[in-house]
């Protein structure tokens, strides 16, 4: 089988942008690509390089893991769809495509909407449906009441499906977002400018994508020392390196200082709306369930995963949209409007833990407590200056620019290299194998535990 060419390695990385790659297995990648273009890399670049490749899949002898890698895809409307087509004489047989694109669903729904005299809404069952003398003055009185019955609760499904489909699509790319900031948006053309940009772009994206871990300690941080190298290639030909590009995922000082105006303007509003999206998500589950603010503990009820979700986007697109106030000279709004950062929920156990190793609560915790809700800023309905942040941070013991609450996040400083761990409901497994059966059999899930669990353990 003939190697493949520069360009097919290139939209592969580019690919693994809104997949769920190991870094390890991207580090091989970039190595490859480094290869077909016959660069010739420095001995710090390469080095890191070949210890984050060395555990690739590619590698090891297993090639084998057990987590998936790519971000769950919410099960689109293609079954609904084939069943409208046999029922439906306008409605076409669509391509599996068509499952994923609320656009057609809809369109498919209001089109077989139209053979049975419904419109797009009417999904009640007692009063949207025509009875006999109704169906014969809409020309339909060669149907039964049993097909027309049929053909309207399909209807009626197809517009639930659609709705789920559109919530579960937004949330996934609320995570993606939340983990990898605007990686997964990058156009192709613009992400190929630049070998040395692809490279960093895409190893940092694969970090950021990386599964938190049952620790009560800090989460792995994402600019490891493979990133470290990379970026100072960047730095080495500020010339040719697409500055703007890095910017949707990096967006430091030092990287925002090399772009227009009209470039920090255009993320500038990218994440202003992603903002208040979020906001939207985040007051949606608070109105549902309200959270024990003030220790962010799970509760029974309380819906962990969208909240979690949403609140680790809402401190991306936060720190992102911070630092570009801050390099347009606009920091001035957040004297006026400065929300604050949202904390994720804390299992139970977890918290227990902290507390039996001597730790307690994150200071933020405390800050968030007694801060004004972001939704309610961001709509005006709550004041929130720089100086109620400042105040309330002096109140608890935070440092309000160290903690990022009335300025841009700081620089991460570069950590070493860790293989990943195989994470079963995030705790860490050595084999890929075992992890693989183990999370069939419910083991750390909460869940009631398989006897296939037993022969394991």
């Amino acid at each position: 089988m003939p190697s493949p060419s520069f360009e097919q390695l290139l939209r592969e990385l580019h690919a693994s942008l809104t997949l769920r790659k190991r870094p390890e297995d991207t580090a091989r990648l970039i190595q490859d690509l480094y290869a077909a273009r016959g660069t010739d890399l420095d001995p710090a670049t390469e080095a890191v390089l070949a210890k984050a490749a060395e555990h690739s899949l590619r590698n090891l002898w297993h090639g084998y893991t057990s987590m998936r890698e790519e971000f769950a895809r919410p099960v689109g409307a293609q079954r609904q769809l084939s069943r409208a087509a046999d029922l439906f004489v306008s409605v076409p047989d669509l391509p599996d495509s068509a499952g994923d694109d609320p656009a057609q669903i809809e369109a498919v729904i209001r089109r077989a909407g139209e053979e049975i005299g419904r419109s797009y809404g009417q999904n009640d069952f007692g009063l949207d449906r025509l009875d006999r003398t109704d169906r014969t003055a809409a020309g339909l009185g060669e149907i039964s009441k049993r097909q027309y019955n049929k053909r309207f609760r399909l209807l009626r499904r197809m517009e639930a499906k659609l709705a789920r489909l559109v919530h579960e699509q937004r949330r996934r790319e609320v995570t993606i977002t939340g983990k990898g900031a605007l990686a997964h948006v990058l156009p192709y053309e613009l992400f190929a400018t630049d070998l040395d940009t692809a490279a960093f772009i895409a190893y940092t994206t694969a970090r950021g994508y990386m599964r938190s871990a049952f620790t009560n300690g800090r989460q792995r941080q994402v600019h490891d020392e493979v990133a470290g190298a990379l970026y100072q290639r960047l730095r080495n030909h500020p010339g040719r390196t697409c500055w703007y590009a890095v910017a949707h995922v990096h967006p430091t000082v030092e990287v925002l200082a090399h772009m227009s105006d009209r470039e920090l303007t255009q993320l500038l509003v990218r994440w202003n709306g992603f903002l208040r999206q979020i906001a939207g998500m985040l007051e949606d589950a608070w109105n549902r369930h309200p959270l024990e603010r003030d220790t962010m503990i799970v509760r029974r009820g309380d819906d962990s995963s969208t909240w979690n979700q949403a609140a680790q986007a809402w401190n991306t697109a936060r720190a992102h949209w911070f630092a570009l106030l801050t390099e347009l000279g606009r920091d001035e709004i957040l004297d006026r409007i400065c929300p604050g950062k949202v904390p994720r929920l804390m299992a139970a156990d977890v918290a227990y833990w902290h507390r039996m190793s001597g730790g307690g609560l994150h200071p933020d915790t405390y800050v968030w407590a007694d801060l004004p809700l972001p939704w309610e800023v961001l709509r005006g309905a709550r004041e929130c200056p720089r100086s109620l942040v400042e105040e309330v941070c002096a109140r608890h013991g935070v440092d309000p620019i160290a903690g990022a609450w009335t300025a841009p996040k700081p620089t991460a400083e570069v950590v070493g290299f860790r293989r990943t761990p195989e994470l079963v409901h995030g705790v860490a497994l050595a084999d890929p194998l075992m992890a693989s059966a183990l999370r069939s059999a419910g083991v750390f899930s909460g869940k009631g535990k398989r006897a296939a669990a037993q022969e394991w353990t």
